[in-house]
């Protein structure tokens, strides 16, 4: 559930004056896509991107500025600059990022955005800007998902409401859309930011061991909703696996069964010895699991898998989707390096998905 609106929600405890920066526009190559944002307090950077380097430097100086002044802007940033100028960025477009100093004017709309996320309900943040000069904007936010309507004036929901439902029914997170909508006889017009903010993909691992620890934390890092099995509660506690989002201590294969997989779930099994291996891998088998990874030298491997297919505990097409031995080879020697080599596995199965 990391989500950068539970960043503010979370931050606004500390009564620290807070700015969101958004890229809501691009025009040619630039460093981040419309939807990247980044939070700022006094002190710079808390949280996320837009783009680094001069983008996140010019971005920041506004944000500062605007926690002074309190003061909304749209900041445009050219990045088509001569090769010569070598403080200056040559992607070659131009990035609109929209800089907010009144974030507590909708921390509500952040509320109800958490209280999908934790039903795992996806839905779509509607920010509304009205420029009334180059200086004076507008901001109004909402929140609209498949079960939550906003009030917004009828005219403007007829052309929001099926954008709306197109993003969610995608599925797709990176469908930022824009819409410019105006009230007839009424000035000026307002700019519409349609943001997809979906429920995190879950990792389920099983197994609390040194490698499902360092699988934990790289998983946290890379925006998965992580959980953690074992039955040994000295393994599976807070304490020994900080970052995972959920614990589980129970029997490895009753818990694996009564988990809710769907085509977001990634299953990495990384348990002590084959038997557990094999509790945890037979409730995963003819499901719509988005991956199903295990480890085990290839020996092993090929001897589970005569054993399930002997038994009719899957088909060899089920067992062809199961990748064992799990990660990518990275010729990897420690505990750390088998983390990585299945973390990059997990990031590459992801994004090939989108």
């Amino acid at each position: 559930m990391n989500n950068i609106y539970l960043d503010i929600l979370e931050q606004n405890a500390t009564n620290s004056p807070l700015v969101l920066a958004t890229v809501v526009r691009t025009h040619g190559s630039t460093p981040q896509k419309p939807g990247s944002s980044a939070l700022f307090c006094k002190a710079g950077l808390l949280a996320g991107t837009v783009g680094g380097g001069i983008v996140e430097a010019k971005t920041s100086n506004a944000a500062l500025e605007s926690i002074k002044s309190h003061q909304s802007s749209l900041l445009r940033i050219n990045l088509a600059n001569d090769i010569s100028k070598k403080e200056e960025a040559i992607c070659g477009g131009e990035i609109t990022v929209l800089v907010d100093a009144n974030l507590q004017n909708y921390l509500n709309v952040f509320t109800e955005l958490k209280g999908s996320l934790v039903k795992n309900i996806p839905g779509v943040l509607i920010t509304m800007i009205t420029s009334f000069s180059e200086k004076t904007i507008l901001i109004n936010r909402y929140w609209m998902s498949a079960v939550s309507k906003p009030v917004i004036p009828a005219l403007f929901m007829e052309r929001i409401g099926p954008e709306v439902d197109r993003i969610i029914s995608s599925g797709d997170p990176c469908s930022f859309c824009e819409l410019e909508l105006e009230i007839p006889g009424e000035e000026p017009s307002s700019l519409f930011f349609l943001e997809p903010v979906f429920p995190l993909p879950e990792l389920i691992i099983a197994g609390a061991g040194h490698i499902g620890k360092a699988l934990a934390h790289l998983g946290k890092i890379l925006g998965f909703s992580v959980t953690v099995i074992d039955d040994r509660p000295e393994f599976a506690s807070p304490e020994n696996i900080p970052d995972a989002h959920r614990i589980i201590v129970d029997d490895i294969g009753k818990a694996m069964a009564g988990m809710v997989k769907n085509r977001d779930t990634y299953v990495v099994i990384v348990t002590r010895g084959h038997k557990d291996d094999a509790s945890a891998l037979g409730p995963c088998i003819g499901t719509d699991l988005a991956y199903t990874g295990m480890i085990g030298s290839r020996k092993k491997i090929a001897a589970m898998k005569s054993e399930f297919i002997e038994n009719g505990w899957a088909t060899p097409e089920q067992w062809s989707e199961i990748y064992a031995p799990v990660g990518i080879d990275i010729k990897s020697q420690t505990v750390e390096e088998i983390a990585v080599s299945i973390a990059a596995q997990l990031v590459l199965v992801r994004n090939n998905r989108k």
